[in-house]
């Protein structure tokens, strides 16, 4: 491998161009030089506005090409695995945005075949491992200073839900943050879940909003998770870890600096603005997630703190047993292990 990284990027949704910005504005070691979408106008307009001059309208022909040494995936969750699959044969480092796969079956065919490789080549695109609140949280947690970790207790607002889904896709595409980070920060997998929900909002006619999901740990710590995906006055996340002596909280608004915004003291009153999505909430951490990527794509490995093929089967695993909860009636289901799930679809 060479001092400098070439990216290549596929999809040019949201995510794809936002990490193509963020790439073109510099992140050391790495170079953007080429993009691919199936809609040749979206992927000309997005590498003319960062100056790429290759472009390709097939992902897999930009995999194959041997014009890049890494990629990223943003294209849509039903072209995840086959887009990985092709990199992991090229012997490419890939990026790929959360989910790794919209199916249990299809993450364990992809962890096998990295498994098979001498070096693991896969990282999934979740992003709040870098944030530098979750980060902060963490390492206090890790000081013991307030004593052992009992409960922790999430919020994640929307503005407004993304259309034509329904109650399930609040837990696989918004809850699954929450269903990564959470085990992540308690050190402890998730071994049992029951989703509830109360008086559902008169604002939305496709899906039951808010949700609420319990979330119980192999060593006994509880999650609480509150979603609401049309919550209208802006994008809230919040997190709190209740421990023996005390509890560690991340700022209310985090995003304020990040955003370039502020907060106003005035007439007796205290006033902040919210980010109409998770993009300047989490600017900080998609740079930071890109860094670390290029950086450990240089030396051959993974990032160290980056979820892994066999995190993002247990955030999928985890996901389909509150989505069977829900489908329940709120019942209480215990989640399998990773080993087991890949021992049953070997």
């Amino acid at each position: 491998m060479t001092d400098t990284l070439r990216v290549g990027i596929i999809g040019t949704g949201v995510m794809g161009s936002d990490h193509a910005h963020n790439l073109a504005r510099g992140v050391r070691g790495a170079a953007l030089v080429a993009i691919a979408d199936a809609a040749a106008d979206r992927a000309q307009a997005l590498a003319a506005e960062v100056g790429v001059e290759t472009v390709f309208t097939d992902g897999t022909q930009m995999i194959d090409s041997g014009q890049v040494d890494a990629v990223i995936i943003a294209v849509p969750d039903p072209f995840h695995a086959t887009l990985v699959e092709a990199c992991l044969d090229a012997g490419l480092p890939v990026l790929c945005e959360k989910p790794l796969a919209p199916t249990v079956a299809e993450a364990v065919r992809i962890i096998k075949k990295e498994d098979t490789l001498d070096h693991p080549l896969l990282t999934v695109g979740f992003m709040r491992r870098f944030d530098p609140s979750y980060l902060a949280m963490r390492a206090r947690l890790a000081t013991g200073s307030e004593g052992a970790l009992l409960m922790t207790h999430s919020c994640h607002r929307n503005v407004e839900a993304y259309p034509g889904q329904d109650s399930s896709a609040t837990v696989t595409n918004s809850a699954v943050h929450e269903i990564d980070v959470l085990p992540w920060l308690a050190g402890s997998p998730i071994t049992e879940v029951q989703w509830l929900s109360g008086r559902p909002s008169s604002l939305i006619d496709e899906r039951i909003d808010p949700q609420l999901l319990l979330m119980r740990a192999a060593d006994g710590v509880l999650h609480t998770v509150e979603l609401q995906v049309h919550a209208q006055y802006g994008y809230d996340v919040r997190c709190e870890l209740v421990c023996e002596r005390g509890s560690i909280e991340m700022p209310s608004v985090p995003s304020l600096v990040e955003a370039d915004e502020y907060v106003v003291s005035a007439n007796l009153a205290r006033q902040a603005a919210y980010p109409a999505d998770w993009r300047p909430r989490f600017a900080a951490a998609y740079r930071a997630e890109l860094a670390a990527w290029v950086e450990a794509s240089l030396a051959g490995g993974l990032p160290a703190e980056a979820a892994t093929g066999r995190d993002s089967l247990r955030a999928t695993i985890v996901a389909d047993a509150l989505v069977r909860s829900m489908n329940e009636g709120g019942a209480l289901v215990q989640v399998p292990s990773v080993e087991s799930v890949m021992t049953e679809e070997a």
